[in-house]
């Protein structure tokens, strides 16, 4: 249903004929490769509410390109990103897109969110452009299969589940849901009842926000009015700050807990001192110290880049660009989409250092790693 929803979404906001003259244009499955270079797509948030999150993802994958380019790149080809700001809105996510896909890149890479990756998603399968890692754990862009969408991160259900999980094991039991108004938010609070429900549960209250908005004061009466004992929050992390703060001025002492895409350094430093009681699920190794081998390696190579300090958001981008080179590698010289597809569709239990990947030709979710971390008062991330 999500998917006939995104589908019907990107044909008003672009048109069908231009889909189809799109597909067209996509048909040379070297598109975006050269002797020397393999140009990748990506279109993020780089300003706004969710800007963080795009800049960290794209700034952990350069992190990882760049080493590899100086050493020759793969395969003798380096590899490079062309990024283009979205804002965090659908519209503009898909004019951009068009516009990568026009330009003829070979992938398109690390799109931020839901709300943007479900009308972007049905413009790369018309046009055979590999999806690749996009920044989001919803269902509508995993289920049902397909080809050209590959995942490197775990699921919301997967991190709702554990979330849950891990809230009822206390004891805890009624359990509310902070969610923003759009397919990021509802995929999440699909998550926590599917979780719920299987211990014959339910959310006890629930509020909304509207997405690039820090309007949380309904919100925070709706789901204080029930006295929930903790509350799942799946918005961004201007907005669970907001509603943070506003919670705690109302008396609630109870903890928060969050997915991943919040983008866990920009809520810590969004909240200071507030912080404390907070919860987020993550989707990759713990940056902050070699305590994986993957983890050594991204600090390492962050060791030299002035100004760039480790996070989660960015880590994810790091992670995602091995991946998506070692899909390049596998398919060898002779590059085009279908045989990276055919590639990385051969990427079975290979242990990234800590981080285990597992792809086949009907499973492109390579991850269901998840691990949850607290945020103290202090600015620190404890696991």
């Amino acid at each position: 249903m999500q998917r006939r929803q995104a589908l019907s979404t990107v044909c008003k906001l672009v048109g069908s004929s231009a889909l189809g003259a799109w597909t067209g244009a996509a048909v040379a499955q070297s598109a975006g490769v050269s002797d020397t270079r393999i140009l990748l797509g990506q279109s993020a948030p780089f300003s706004g509410a969710a800007e963080q999150l795009g800049l960290q993802f794209y700034l952990g994958a350069q992190l990882y390109f760049e080493a590899l380019n100086a050493k020759g790149g793969v395969n003798g080809r380096s590899i490079e990103i062309k990024r283009l700001d979205d804002g965090y809105e659908p519209e503009r996510c898909v004019a951009n897109t068009r516009q990568l896909i026009d330009e003829g890149v070979f992938a398109l890479f690390g799109y931020i969110g839901t709300p943007t990756g479900v009308v972007a998603l049905p413009l790369a399968t018309e046009a055979k452009v590999p999806f690749f890692a996009p920044f989001t754990g919803a269902e509508a862009l995993r289920t049902p299969f397909n080809r050209y969408a590959i995942h490197v991160r775990a699921s919301y259900f997967d991190e709702t589940a554990a979330i849950v999980r891990q809230t009822t094991s206390t004891g805890i039991k009624k359990i509310a849901v902070f969610y923003q108004n759009d397919a990021y938010g509802k995929a999440g609070l699909e998550g926590v009842t599917r979780a719920l429900k299987e211990l014959n549960s339910e959310p006890v209250s629930t509020g909304t926000v509207e997405r690039n908005t820090t309007d949380v004061e309904k919100a925070v009466n709706d789901i204080m009015a029930q006295r929930p004992e903790s509350i799942v929050q799946i918005s961004a992390y201007k907005s669970c700050a907001a509603f943070i703060r506003l919670a705690r001025k109302r008396g609630f002492v109870g903890n928060f807990y969050n997915v991943s895409f919040v983008g866990t350094q920009a809520l810590l430093d969004e909240l200071g001192a507030d912080a404390r009681g907070v919860v987020v699920s993550q989707v990759m190794p713990f940056p902050y110290a070699p305590l994986s081998p993957i983890a050594g390696e991204y600090l390492a190579a962050l060791k030299a880049k002035t100004g760039q300090t480790p996070n989660y958001s960015s880590m994810e981008g790091f992670v995602a660009a091995k991946v998506f080179t070692e899909g390049v590698r596998r398919a060898g010289r002779n590059l085009n989409r279908e045989g990276f597809i055919g590639a990385v569709q051969s990427i079975r239990n290979l242990d990234l250092g800590g981080f285990p990947v597992d792809f086949g030709p009907n499973k492109h979710t390579g991850s269901k790693f998840v691990d949850l971390t607290l945020l103290t008062a202090d600015g620190r991330i404890r696991r």
